[in-house]
């Protein structure tokens, strides 16, 4: 028996047949309990190689593998090490994610302690609505926790996919999106109110209760799962990137003063970057894809120079006013009929002064189509001006829209 606890791939083998076996819904109570106790001896590095196996052969989706980690939770309550954790340096982002769930944590508590009170004293109305706008400002917290998920979904997680590790990222992102679900319902009957005692506990069971669960429970497996495998697989430079670009997304509950510099550059991104890139702060494109992003904008845009010389024009196939070659290096006054020169020459010399950064119109029946126009001044991160940029929108199909069309109703024409 020993021997096959040491074996590593047979310990993976069973787990994929017992979480197959849980999916196929053969005695699912007796299977539940046999994977809780056999998780408990398997270490997270193959529970993430077995999540992540299953979602590559298909036998089960992202989704699916969203229940398994909520067994995967229950089972880990209790039986993990944290002390490889503590070896953070302050200011890392794994630091500050300790710190963030910290906060959150307490946010939990008071929770906590409030429903005990809710469920087990009997209160005033006074004291029901004191307690209830208490409630109000724990869930105003709590809903910071979105700055923590997207650091993690746009931060975090594409390092995790650069060395192959896809499947634990989806199924956590999938546990984000039910959390702010939850906290969506949660304000939803925040909003509503309540007028009973009875009713205010009923709420703590149905939604608000739910709602925390969710957030303690992603705390457990990110302390638990995601950070020591983060803290494995990600080099220094990963996290010199993630540490640089964290202030774009903020944070949850804290402000944290502490400074990190990691120790590694990042140099590894060159991989990506084809050898006639055109290199920029957020990226990279080669001129093949640069040209053809221009083409499929749903946008016309033109360039003038801070000399107010035409550089550039993108040339869509449905441009909304026709463009040719022969306007590069032309004044911007010459394009404009005589009439309105006077009005390029306005906006032009407000935003060279500084007065005004846009200037916007439309045109309500132009060829039968609504059409807008914005004027933008581009300036460096210092402020010097550099140019114009015309975007032109045909908006007349946008202005019909009505109601929602999520992502999740995408179908195939």
């Amino acid at each position: 028996m020993s021997e096959f606890i040491n074996n590593s791939s047979q310990r993976k083998e069973m787990l994929r047949h017992l979480i197959l076996q849980l999916h196929k819904g053969d005695n699912p109570e007796a299977l539940r309990q046999q994977l809780i106790e056999r998780l408990r001896s398997i270490p997270y590095n193959e529970v993430v190689e077995v999540e992540q196996e299953l979602i590559d052969s298909k036998e089960l989706r992202e989704e699916e593998i969203l229940h398994f980690c909520d067994l995967h939770t229950k089972a880990l309550e209790g039986a993990i090490d944290h002390s490889s954790l503590q070896q953070v340096p302050a200011g890392h982002p794994i630091d500050t994610f300790k710190k963030e769930n910290i906060a959150l944590q307490a946010e939990i508590e008071r929770y906590e302690a409030l429903r005990k009170r809710v469920e087990t004293e009997v209160l005033s109305q006074e004291e029901l609505a004191a307690l209830f706008l208490q409630l109000h400002k724990i869930f105003n917290n709590l809903a910071d926790v979105d700055k923590h998920y997207k650091r993690k979904e746009f931060l975090l997680f594409p390092y995790l996919e650069q060395k192959g590790i896809t499947g634990p990222p989806k199924v956590m992102w999938g546990k984000h999106d039910e959390a702010r679900d939850l906290l969506k319902k949660a304000f939803e009957a925040i909003n509503a109110g309540f007028s009973s005692q009875e009713e205010f506990a009923g709420l703590i069971e149905l939604v608000f209760t739910p709602a925390i669960e969710q957030i303690g429970g992603m705390i457990f497996k990110e302390e638990n799962i995601l950070f020591p495998m983060s803290l494995d697989t990600l080099s220094e430079a990963d996290w010199g990137r993630v540490y640089e670009e964290t202030m774009d997304f903020g944070y949850c509950l804290i402000d944290p003063t502490d400074e990190w510099t990691p120790k590694e550059k990042h140099a590894q991104e060159a991989q990506y970057i084809q050898s006639d890139a055109i290199r920029l702060s957020s990226g990279a494109f080669s001129i093949k894809e640069l040209e053809a992003l221009f083409i499929h904008l749903p946008i016309d845009i033109t360039f003038v120079d801070k000399d107010d010389k035409v550089r550039f024009f993108s040339h869509s196939p449905k441009r909304v006013f026709e463009r040719n070659r022969s306007i590069i290096g032309r004044d911007v006054r010459m394009c404009h009929p005589p009439g309105s020169v006077h009005i390029v020459e306005q906006i032009i010399e407000d935003f060279k002064s500084g007065r005004e950064n846009k200037a916007a119109f439309w045109l309500s029946n132009f060829q039968g189509r609504f059409v807008y126009i914005e004027y933008s001044a581009v300036r460096s991160p210092e402020g010097e001006y550099l140019g114009v940029v015309e975007v032109t929108q045909d908006l007349t199909e946008l202005r019909k829209l009505e109601g929602d069309q999520r992502l999740l109703s995408y179908t195939k024409k």
